[in-house]
């Protein structure tokens, strides 16, 4: 989940090394379904931190039905409602026009750009690259994982997906998320805020002469798979995805390993477990704060916010890739989250492929990214021309 040393990285990734072939794995484990619960008011917590829930995925028992709201007294939707995939489907997305910046470079077959565009009021940049020619283009948005925001840099963790892609003739797009780069800053809970700004971004790609906005492929990395994972349950525009190394799908998962978000002064560095990846300004309501804070450590509202419980709204076929070493720093993305999810699809009927990279972390290295990016293409091939 979390991506330290960026330039690190990039060198790592220039030298070759011996990966066997990943292999396609079976993991039919199913889920019990998610218990719709109704989203009604209920009495603030105090706003002390909570211990976070087991990351197990047992069936929760059935919560008791409140009693209905009088007929003179309407119901006013649960705080964290907006926050949960019925939320999020709910909502509107806009988008806006997508605005060219500056060109950064012309590359052959390509060109590099400097973009922005509008997602809830907020200005949200990005890196574009463009094939040349006239087009349109299919679109692969690209999501990248968490980064130190001192250290993020624009087109960071995507950049080489992102020209592989523009060289076989997509349009790759990959947006600073909200509070990283040059984007504004907005509230995120349980990284919904990022997940807004992806379908904006969808809503704003008919602005764009060249792209095909009805052929729109997402990629994700770490928490920016884990994005993706919940974008497509909420935008039936994407037509398929590829979860590199993916956060899970059950936010449950997240809290038990790193807590819910940092509260204004509280920080993963100075030793609170906090997850960083969302974002709580200081100027957020105490009341939203204190409903986040209880949902965070609470199995039942977590189960109508996390997307491994309503598979049912998914459309697109996924290809899913997860290193068999990752998981080993605290930072990092289990192995086991991508099967659970893996076996979630195949319990819900849903077009997957999975495949396990031997000896390989949270990034990919020589012969095994190479033969990552070849069936990524492919499938993006298969399903977007």
């Amino acid at each position: 989940m979390v991506i330290k040393k960026l330039w690190f990285v990039v060198v790592l990734l220039l030298v070759g090394c011996e990966a066997e072939r990943g292999e396609t794995a079976v993991f039919p484990t199913p889920l019990p379904p998610a218990t719709t619960i109704p989203l009604i008011p209920t009495p603030p917590p105090t706003l002390t931190p909570v211990p976070p829930p087991p990351s197990s995925l047992a069936p929760t028992p059935t919560p008791t039905t409140p009693p209905l709201p009088s007929p003179t007294t309407p119901a006013t939707p649960h705080p964290i409602f907006p926050y949960t995939i019925a939320g999020l489907r709910a909502d509107h997305y806009p988008g806006g026009s997508i605005r060219l910046r500056r060109v950064v470079a012309e590359q052959p077959g390509f060109t590099q750009a400097y973009i922005d565009y509008l997602s809830d009021g907020l200005t949200i940049t990005g890196m574009m690259h463009t094939p040349s020619g006239a087009g349109p283009f299919p679109v692969v948005i690209l999501l990248h994982g968490y980064i130190d925001r001192d250290e993020y840099w624009a087109g960071a963790d995507t950049w080489q997906m992102a020209e592989l892609l523009a060289q076989n003739g997509y349009i790759a797009i990959a947006p600073d998320l909200r509070t990283w780069g040059e984007s504004d800053s907005g509230v995120s809970l349980f990284h919904t805020g990022l997940v807004r700004d992806v379908v904006n971004l969808i809503s704003s790609l008919p602005s764009l002469p060249q792209a095909d906005a009805e052929r729109v492929g997402l990629w994700g990395h770490s928490m920016g798979g884990g994005v993706a994972t919940k974008v497509l349950l909420v935008d039936e525009r994407v037509k398929t995805a590829v979860l590199y190394a993916p956060n899970s799908a059950d936010d449950a998962d997240l809290i038990g390993r790193w807590g819910p978000g940092c509260l204004p002064g509280q920080s993963e560095a100075a030793g609170d477990k906090c997850n960083p990846g969302d974002f709580i300004p200081a100027d957020l309501p105490p009341a939203l704060v204190a409903a986040y804070l209880s949902a965070a450590a609470d199995p039942v509202l977590l189960r109508q916010i996390a997307p491994i419980y309503h598979l049912d709204f998914l459309t697109a076929p996924l290809q899913i890739h997860i290193g068999l070493a990752d998981g080993a720093a605290l930072e990092q993305t289990p192995p086991e989250w991508a099967e659970k999810l893996y076996g979630a699809l195949q319990a819900a009927g849903k077009e997957a492929t999975y495949f396990t990279y031997p000896d390989q972390g949270h990034f990919f290295l020589g012969e095994s990214w190479q033969l990552f990016t070849s069936r990524a293409l492919t499938h993006f091939a298969e399903q977007l021309r």
